[in-house]
């Protein structure tokens, strides 16, 4: 009975250490394309600012912060 309940942890142990951890990935919707056809908040599709500077690329549009996460309340943990 010992050696099965040492087994057991020892296996569950084995898989908590082979398992994939959580990365940090940026939110999808972090930016947004902003200018006069936009509106705003605008076109809030990106995750990162070089995406979003990228399609803004050769028009009259720019990139902010989306204002969701601009003024979202701080959490304090």
């Amino acid at each position: 009975m010992r050696r099965t309940i040492l087994t057991l942890a020892s296996f569950a142990a084995l898989m908590a250490a082979m398992a994939p951890t959580a990365q940090a990935q940026p939110a999808p919707d972090r930016y947004c394309l902003q200018g006069r056809i936009w509106g705003y908040p605008g076109n809030c599709q990106f995750a990162t600012y070089q995406q979003c500077q990228a399609s803004a690329s050769g028009t009259s549009a720019y990139c902010g912060i989306n204002p969701r996460y601009a003024f979202a309340q701080q959490r304090y943990y």
